[in-house]
């Protein structure tokens, strides 16, 4: 059996079985960038063949700071499975996560295929059909959090679900650069963002994204969800607490966990 597919079945069991796994870092510290997204796309392989359908992608490490605390200069991607998705207001068992943060996103919903390279943001705008406010819950199949790039690379960008809410709008209404978001925590405020804090602004998330799925023969689809990343910080859930994000002419989002 390859590392590919041991590793790819260790991030599946650990999913599986709800027990988080010692970092591949940690494991073989000559684990490369590309080795990640070896074991990722195998990780998707599995799962689309055991049933489940691929819905989009999702951007993650576009702020500098997250960048800096991992000591890299470019964003991660990973995959929306079916499965992920989260009425808007619904409730999570929090038996179906591990370990889980919430953050609050803007979601890109395409009506033309992307792909790249050169993929630029205008492209991006004239490839859109509309966005949404969303929530992204991140979760790790690697102990404590303690991962490196690669680790979460890997482990499908630490992804585990997401919420889409609000009202469908058009980007010729909304300046997004310019957009603000609230994210609430059982009421209270526990942190803010706008979205020029992406990259600048979220649709130079997304061309980032098609540009570097060309590398693997990939094209963003139309009808796909693109999560283009946190607007601020992700926050820690425990069971009982409900998340709203509130992002200025988009609405709202929310989700409460239940024990």
């Amino acid at each position: 059996m390859s590392s590919t597919v041991e590793y790819a079945n260790q991030l599946l069991q650990a999913e599986k079985n709800r027990a988080g796994i010692a970092a591949l870092t940690e494991q073989n510290p000559s684990f490369s960038t590309e080795d990640a997204y070896a074991v990722q796309l195998e990780i998707i392989k599995q799962k689309t063949e055991n049933g489940q359908t691929i819905v989009g992608k999702k951007i993650g490490l576009t702020s500098v700071a997250m960048q800096k605390l991992l000591g890299v200069d470019e964003p991660d991607y990973g995959h929306l499975l079916n499965e992920m998705v989260v009425e808007n207001g619904g409730e999570l068992s929090f038996g179906k996560v591990m370990q889980p943060k919430v953050e609050g996103e803007i979601a890109f919903i395409l009506k033309e295929d992307l792909k790249g390279p050169n993929v630029t943001a205008l492209d991006v705008v004239l490839a859109t059909d509309y966005v949404l406010p969303a929530l992204e819950i991140v979760d790790s199949r690697v102990k404590d959090w303690k991962i490196k790039l690669q680790d979460t690379i890997a482990d499908n960008a630490s992804c585990g679900q997401y919420v889409l809410g609000g009202k469908p709008v058009t980007l010729d209404q909304v300046d997004l650069s310019q957009l603000g978001m609230v994210l609430m925590k059982n009421g209270e405020i526990v942190n803010t963002g706008v979205g020029a804090a992406v990259m600048g602004h979220p649709a130079n998330c997304v061309a980032w994204l098609a540009n570097k799925l060309s590398e693997y023969d990939i094209s963003l689809k139309a009808g796909e969800v693109i999560l283009s990343g946190a607007l601020s910080a992700a926050v820690n859930a425990e069971p009982g607490d409900t998340f709203t994000a509130k992002l200025a002419h988009l609405g709202e989002v929310s989700i409460s966990f239940s024990s």
